[in-house]
């Protein structure tokens, strides 16, 4: 197993990018606050089925995701529910509503279950379409590693902007006190911040391969990037549009 040493790489690739993977990589594989380390590392493998599942493909076409129904391809134990959540994050996340995520709740995926496998989902598509841009092999899953999910859920969590409650943008106390970089928030950091954990997991990958969030108040470029910051925003405004990010 490599373990992120991407030796076969064309390009030179930056050590931080390395660990950060390699970081991730063994976070994934602990248990959770919802779910398991077994439980975590199945969600990562279902990213991967996703794509080439027959069912997404055939719901996609369709007019309605709700018009259609089958069976995702998949070989794990994970929940239908949450094999259903992990797949419609990849291949139709346009159209995840509110009544989807309320009837993810009904079916026994709870919002913070939910939210730690939407961070697992986002972060192992991250680090695997990282791979897929330099043709290099999907790094192996991590065998998990054995214990319970905590359950641990921050007080201040509150609804009333999203889908799911999310904590504010002022005012935190306790462990998460510090949990906004450098005192700022936003809405796309607020989005994880139902399980912190999930958040930090986010932001170490994003540090790493795109820009940390005091990195974003450099405006020309820093000194260990190939390209300068107008660069990184076009590709980052083309990757959005090639991929209906409406944010």
């Amino acid at each position: 197993m490599s373990i992120f040493s991407y030796q076969d790489a064309d390009y030179a690739i930056r050590e931080d990018i390395k660990q950060a993977h390699r970081d991730y990589w063994q976070k994934l594989a602990t248990p959770g606050n919802w779910w398991t380390g077994a439980e975590r590392v199945a969600i990562a493998a279902e990213t991967r089925n996703a794509l080439s599942c027959s069912f997404c493909g055939i719901r996609k076409a369709a007019l309605s995701p709700n018009s259609v129904s089958g069976t995702h391809d998949s070989n794990s134990n994970l929940p239908t529910a949450a094999i259903d959540a992990v797949h419609r994050i990849i291949t139709d996340q346009g159209r995840i509503t509110q009544v989807f995520v309320d009837q993810l709740a009904a079916n026994g995926i709870s919002n913070e279950a939910y939210v730690e496998l939407a961070g697992v989902v986002v972060n192992t598509f991250s680090v695997d379409e990282f791979s897929r841009a330099l043709g290099l092999a999907l790094e192996p899953l991590p065998e998990p590693e054995t214990g319970a999910a905590s359950g641990y859920r921050p007080a201040q969590a509150e609804s009333g902007t999203g889908f799911v409650p999310m904590l504010p943008r002022e005012g935190l106390t306790g462990p998460e006190e510090n949990l906004w970089p450098n005192g700022r928030s936003a809405n796309v950091l607020r989005a994880l911040s139902l399980v912190p954990d999930a958040l930090k997991d986010w932001l170490a990958l994003s540090s790493a391969q795109y820009l940390s969030v005091p990195g974003m108040a450099n405006l020309v470029g820093q000194d260990d990037r190939s390209i300068n910051r107008m660069q990184m925003e076009l590709v980052a405004g083309r990757v959005s549009s090639v991929n209906e990010c409406f944010y």
